[in-house]
């Protein structure tokens, strides 16, 4: 798991974390699979999954599934605060909405985006916070300085003014929502609070780098048909590829949207 951020101390622990969660909830444990920002153990109709302790993107995903129930996202069967382990439904086939043509996904992305929409506050991270925190950190960073001077006086302008506090998924796009016996189903969240239009900008940068045709596409059904504000949309669209990556892919689908 290269790609884990913090450091190798929650890899050292992590043998014994899945053996202990395993032997808790009496589980016949299945091949891992390594996302490389977490570990999955499939054990029949269920999903162990462990996400690094003191990582903050993850630290209320258990709590977000419990709220959604099952609606739009996987069912959350059990939970581990203390080891930051959850025990959530499998998914079965397991297809990747990004597997369907561009336009039918984004419908259905829409469709599941518009059931994750709860009204929410505590205890989850506020997007407000978080983007006081981008602002700050964008521009020391070695990025793109037309796109940082747009965006920071964006983030400093929209995200005091939050619309609404609904619980976002944050990490919506084609690979997070799987096909299962009860439909499409929501995956991986980094859940936040804020306004919806933050809540599409994975999702039209999906199958990266996309064409600037190809989000613009996405953007303006996705602004008709979930009644958002379309320069919010796109402000976060541009923004949260900065802030949360800032991979070349990502400034290139930044530059598009920004151009």
């Amino acid at each position: 798991m290269s790609e884990y951020p913090h450091g190798p101390a929650w890899l050292e622990r992590l043998p014994d974390l899945a053996a202990a969660c395993i032997e808790q909830w009496s589980l016949v444990p299945e091949a891992p699979i390594d996302t490389g920002h977490s570990l999955l153990i499939p054990a029949g109709d269920v999903i162990l999954k462990l996400n690094p302790l003191g990582e903050p993107e993850s630290e209320h995903e258990a709590e977000a599934l419990a709220r959604w129930k099952g609606v739009g996202a996987v069912r959350l069967l059990a939970r581990d605060d203390e080891r930051r382990a959850l025990l959530v439904e499998r998914c079965r086939p397991g297809t990747q909405l990004w597997a369907l043509p561009d336009d039918e996904a984004t419908e259905i992305a829409a469709n599941v985006l518009e059931r994750l929409w709860v009204p929410a506050t505590e205890p989850f991270r506020r997007l407000e916070d978080e983007a006081a925190r981008w602002a700050e950190e964008l521009p020391a960073r070695a990025l793109d300085r037309r796109l940082v001077d747009r965006v920071v006086p964006f983030l400093r302008e929209v995200g005091p003014s939050q619309r609404e506090s609904v619980l976002l998924h944050q990490d919506f796009h084609g690979g997070n929502v799987l096909m299962s016996e009860r439909g499409w189903l929501a995956i991986d969240a980094k859940p936040l609070v804020g306004e919806r239009e933050f809540d599409v900008a994975s999702l039209i940068r999906d199958r990266r780098p996309a064409s600037k045709t190809q989000m613009e596409r996405r953007l303006g059904y996705l602004v008709d048909r979930l009644a958002l504000d379309v320069e919010r949309t796109r402000g976060w669209a541009i923004a949260h590829a900065l802030a949360w990556n800032g991979s070349p892919e990502m400034i290139t689908c930044a530059r598009r949207l920004a151009s």
